[in-house]
């Protein structure tokens, strides 16, 4: 069963790229989909996967209409940043979120970094 969010009657799905605990945690939540094209909305992270399949992933979900939230591991996210930091879309939203292993890092995150910039905070 997918997580589902707005008013959609289809929903929309939570996507998560991250180490294997982070989306085994999710997947237990509820939040797995695989679609008729084979399609998930979760990529595990391992010291095996490339970068390059880490933003092809990226850039899939950010492209499906289906996504309305990708959660990320804030190390990961460090991976591409750069992509992160030109992503300007409101939806899907990123969040990045902390691992079991690596502790979150407010002066990393771009989204964090974004908001406080608008409302003048430094």
């Amino acid at each position: 069963m997918a997580a589902q969010a707005g008013g959609d009657d289809r929903g929309s799905l939570l996507a998560v790229i991250g180490d294997e605990d982070t989306v085994t945690g999710f997947l237990l939540a509820g939040v797995g989909n695989v679609d008729l094209r084979r399609k998930s909305n979760f990529l595990v992270v391992t010291e095996k996967t490339s970068v390059k399949i880490i933003e092809d992933a990226f850039k899939e979900f950010t492209n499906r209409e289906d996504i309305a939230i990708i959660m990320i591991n804030q190390y990961i996210a460090n991976m591409i940043r750069h992509l992160l930091k030109n992503y300007l879309k409101p939806i899907p939203a990123v969040l990045e979120v902390p691992s079991k292993d690596n502790p979150y890092d407010p002066n990393q995150d771009s989204i964090l970094s974004r908001v406080q910039h608008m409302l003048g905070a430094q």
